[in-house]
């Protein structure tokens, strides 16, 4: 299979979509912008045509009120916003319009509509403009809420949520798109709601999604090296979200360490915690923990975030206090990067 970025995963989802169904369109602020939603969207219009792919007014309330009419009208729309922020303007179409159609008409409508939303940290954008708020979309029913987190789950899940008939929220982490890996060509798609177990292991459950999947394999790599085996799960989808994988893993291993991007009261993590302490009590031989973010608006400063993020030596230093081990010398083995507020050198800015 051929090596491809993550943006280009998606673009090629885009493509395959707007190629197999002609009631497939694809709008959104900067999708024909020349640096194409990281480029994500590179060529779709000059492929498909301005019918199919445009740019949109800076109206995220009325133009997605247009997504729902054309939804019910047999229209598959793919909404894309360069920031989740910015969509928090259209809530109530959101909550109060797509998610509800299904049930309050007896099930006779449904409404086909994917919301991609850029999600993420770095580079000064601060607290209003790299928010993390899945658990805000899993908290309404009706909605199902995807991360990926590889280049083939972009494309994959993202095949699958445009060809669902409910509406989706698509969140993709901007430190993501410019990551590598192999994506099978042509309809590929990934179920929604079924987590992956990306590393085996014995002694404790790391359970995560999106970005911090990538933080927990790092925080695995290092403690492999310490004599503990972490068994990774990769969410991929938020709701609904595969509780068989975690319960079988948990019972495997007696421990659990969840990992949240989002803010530690009300998160996934804090849900997943629940759910294990009701559903898998006995299996446990510690208490299970999260690790989140803290309850502040994520500062703008470079000084300010140094140290914010949960990153994968907080995740060693936690998993080392579960398993009854001293945590000195973590630190220093796993240092933060510098810059810290960047994915890599490649990355220029938030667009």
């Amino acid at each position: 299979m051929p090596q491809v970025t993550f943006a280009n995963a998606i673009n090629s989802a885009l493509h395959e979509a707007l190629t197999l169904d002609g009631q497939v369109i694809c709008y959104g602020l900067g999708v024909t912008d020349p640096k194409a939603v990281f480029g994500t969207t590179a060529n779709l219009e000059d492929q498909f045509g301005g019918d199919r792919v445009f740019d949109m007014p800076t109206s995220e309330n009325a133009m997605t009120g247009v997504a729902i009419g054309a939804a019910l009208n047999g229209i598959r729309p793919v909404m894309t916003h360069q920031r989740l922020d910015f969509f928090l303007l259209a809530l109530d179409q959101l909550v109060n319009g797509a998610a509800k159609w299904h049930y309050m008409f007896g099930s006779q409508v449904s409404v086909p509509l994917t919301i991609r939303l850029i999600l993420g940290r770095g580079w000064g954008q601060g607290p209003t403009h790299s928010q993390n708020l899945q658990a805000w979309f899993a908290h309404i029913p009706g909605l199902k809420v995807v991360m990926p987190t590889t280049p083939a789950d972009a494309k994959g899940l993202l095949l699958s949520s445009i060809f669902d008939p409910n509406p989706v929220v698509f969140l993709e982490h901007r430190w993501l798109h410019n990551t590598v890996g192999e994506v099978p060509e042509g309809d590929y798609r990934v179920p929604l709601g079924k987590a992956q177990v990306i590393r085996p292991g014995g002694d404790i459950t790391l359970v995560a999604m999106s970005y911090m999947t990538v933080e927990a394999v790092h925080a695995a790599d290092y403690l492999e090296t310490q004599g503990i085996s972490c068994e990774v799960i990769d969410l991929r989808t938020i709701k609904p979200l595969d509780w068989e994988t975690v319960f079988d893993s948990v019972s495997r291993t007696g421990k659990l360490l969840a990992l949240d991007s989002g803010f530690a009261t009300g998160s996934v993590a804090g849900e997943i915690v629940a759910r294990v302490a009701m559903d898998k009590f006995k299996a446990l031989t510690a208490p299970p923990v999260r690790l989140a973010m803290p309850d502040v608006p994520e500062p703008t400063s470079y000084g300010l975030t140094r140290g914010f993020y949960v990153r994968a030596v907080d995740i060693a230093v936690k998993v080392m206090e579960m398993m009854g081990r001293s945590a000195e010398g973590v630190r220093s083995a796993l240092p933060e990067p510098d810059p810290h507020d960047v994915p890599g050198e490649w990355f220029k800015g938030p667009f």
